[in-house]
């Protein structure tokens, strides 16, 4: 157990240092297009939707089989763990007080600079990321987690650096605004260690807890991420990128994998 949770959090902490890099891009140029932001977050919606279904909800669905010998009563319950991915996560969202360019603001009512706002939306999407992370962990006797990690470590960087931009917006500092970026990814690790305690139980939680946490991650894309940045940039660019994302992290969970 103890060497396990030593794994998964390191795996969060490696994926969580990704956010801080992207933070770090502010310094590469004076200015970021709305473009070339919204092409890098379409290809990183797309690897993280390959995420979740190859290396969460895949082999979910092919070891619940040796947990429960009736299909009927296995697949329902795969899916109510999804379902409850996405419940848990939805919750969250009515919760926390955030900011989306599209929805406007969400959650409790605060009197807060939207850049804050938006800047606790990305927050939000590292819990169920860094809860992946540690559910896979959890499994790795079903299959290698590796994939995984840097599936999320990719997609931290765009996040990462929408982060700094959205802070320096407001006058903030490059150097505070990359510090900023890299604190929102720490969310990963604790993420990650709940993920491995609510699994650690026993082995017959692993695949439920892989659909569920394979659930948190396909309500943050298709509900958040694909919708903002297709009504950005435009459905075809959009398509073609997330595409894009999707195939890399389909080679990259059969090379890894």
């Amino acid at each position: 157990m103890q060497n396990l949770l030593w794994d998964g959090t390191l795996a969060a902490l490696f994926t969580c240092a990704f956010a801080g890099i992207g933070g770090c891009f502010i310094f590469l140029k004076k200015d970021y297009s709305q473009n070339n932001i919204n092409f890098m977050l379409n290809v990183a919606a797309g690897i993280m939707l390959a995420s979740s279904v190859f290396t969460l909800l895949a082999p979910a669905v092919a070891h619940v089989n040796q947990i429960e010998p009736n299909r009927y009563l296995g697949g329902l319950l795969i899916g109510l763990a999804l379902l409850a991915g996405v419940g848990l996560i939805w919750v969250l969202h009515e919760i926390v007080p955030h900011e989306h360019e599209g929805a406007g603001k969400e959650g409790l009512k605060m009197d807060w600079n939207s850049s804050w706002l938006f800047v606790l939306a990305i927050a939000i999407h590292k819990m169920p990321e860094g809860l992946a992370v540690g559910v896979a962990y959890a499994g790795q006797e079903l299959f290698d987690p590796k994939a995984l990690a840097v599936g999320i470590a990719l997609q931290n960087i765009p996040e990462g650096l929408m982060v700094a931009v959205s802070l320096v917006a407001i006058n903030f500092s490059k150097v505070k605004a990359a510090l900023a970026a890299a604190i929102t990814g720490l969310i990963q690790p604790m993420g990650a260690v709940i993920g491995i305690l609510a699994t650690s139980f026993s082995s017959k939680m692993i695949p439920f807890g892989m659909a569920m946490a394979g659930g948190t991650m396909m309500f943050v894309i298709i509900n958040e991420v694909i919708p903002e940045v297709c009504v950005r940039e435009g459905s075809k660019k959009s398509s073609v990128a997330i595409l894009a994302g999707f195939v890399f992290m389909t080679y990259l969970s059969i090379v890894l994998g």
